[in-house]
């Protein structure tokens, strides 16, 4: 009696089928990216020209990862305050000056910064130091910056300029788009970042 033949299952083309899956995939599935850092850190402004020693704000951080500024070793929490102080002094105060900042609310000390357009914020990092430090000592200036923007713009226009901005970053924002993208160039200009990790040079 002959052996009938038992079927068989034609495998030439599965290696074609799962190519094309693989692509299916690929495609279609959203791919989470890691997170990190949960934050935008500041633009860094590079200060080329040479600037007066009062309008500039030297912090270093130590191997130690202490942080030296102003000449003397500071807590990580007073940085924030430091900066607003320096940033919104308002150092000349004759009102002829073209320098003159009129919607400054610091001390208006003349051994301090100028004018928020002047006043630089200069960041040295020992190699030793820890890049959590470092990641700490940006976010206490952008907090200062962000607090001084915010007071601003409720005071002219309002609103909570990161809040406002994070609504345009987000896609959440509703309202008068061109207005508001104007107000808050407007802040940027009256408070303008100015952070450098390079090294500034001074005029006494």
């Amino acid at each position: 009696m002959a052996k009938r033949a038992l079927p068989e299952v034609n495998a030439g083309s599965m290696a074609d089928i799962a190519f094309l899956l693989l692509i299916f995939f690929l495609v279609t599935t959203t791919i989470e990216k890691d997170k990190g850092i949960l934050r935008r850190l500041p633009e860094l402004t590079e200060v080329q020209t040479p600037i007066h020693e009062r309008n500039i704000m030297e912090i270093i951080i130590n191997a130690e990862n202490e942080i030296w500024a102003e000449g003397e070793i500071i807590p990580m929490d007073e940085l924030t305050d430091m900066a607003i102080a320096f940033i919104d002094n308002g150092g000349i105060t004759t009102t002829s000056s073209e320098f003159y900042c009129a919607y400054c609310k610091g001390d208006h000390n003349k051994l301090s910064s100028d004018h928020p357009k002047k006043a630089v914020i200069s960041i040295s990092t020992n190699r030793a130091a820890t890049y959590k430090t470092f990641i700490a000592v940006q976010d206490q200036l952008s907090t200062a910056y962000n607090i001084l923007r915010n007071t601003m713009s409720q005071e002219l226009y309002d609103f909570e300029f990161t809040t406002v901005k994070a609504s345009f970053r987000d896609g959440t924002f509703t309202g008068n788009e061109e207005k508001t993208k104007a107000a808050i160039k407007h802040i940027q200009e009256l408070y303008p970042l100015h952070i450098s990790e390079a090294e500034t040079k001074k005029t006494f």
